[in-house]
């Protein structure tokens, strides 16, 4: 195991930075999965106007999330997001950054 990959198992072993939530694929079983929870505000530019939002992004290891879809779900604290755009991977291929919006 690399560094880095030693420093990011700690990461989502650590309860103070990850936490667990629920990920279901859509047409799948649910699975208890650890995460990382970030929650910028994000400002989109939208000609004249700057629309501001609340955003959730998650980051999930690629170990227990294979291939996260938009469209599936997941749970935080029984309040449901769904995936949307594109998962990206990490460098390392390592952890996936999901971006959702409220189900």
């Amino acid at each position: 195991m690399t560094a880095f990959a030693a420093a990011v198992e700690a990461m989502f072993a650590d309860p103070n930075i990850a936490r667990d939530v629920v990920y279901t694929a859509e047409g799948g079983a649910p699975a208890l999965v650890r995460a990382v929870l970030r929650r910028p505000d994000d400002i989109t530019g939208f000609g004249e106007a700057r629309i501001w939002s609340e955003t959730i992004r998650l980051d999930v290891r690629i170990a227990e999330v294979l291939t996260p879809r938009p469209g599936d779900r997941i749970e935080i604290d029984g309040e449901a997001y769904l995936i949307q755009g594109e998962p990206v991977r990490d460098a390392q291929r390592l952890v996936w950054t999901v971006d959702t919006q409220p189900a």
